[in-house]
């Protein structure tokens, strides 16, 4: 999964919740699913700025 993709599924479930268009027994299911999601995201976020701070560490031993 793309985090792009993961972003727009959490909008959408957070949306539901906020219209209420979730009834009770759905609301466990994506708030667990939302979980996963935000962890998703933190994990690529921080994956990407690791990789990041290694390139411009590389660079800057280059110069």
């Amino acid at each position: 999964m793309k985090y792009e993709e993961a972003m727009k599924k959490l909008e959408t479930i957070v949306s539901d919740v906020e219209e209420g268009k979730l009834d009770i027994d759905v609301i466990s299911e994506k708030l667990k699913e939302a979980q996963e999601l935000i962890k998703f995201c933190k994990d690529k976020l921080y994956q990407t700025d690791r990789e990041i701070q290694e390139l411009l560490s590389d660079g800057s031993k280059e110069m």
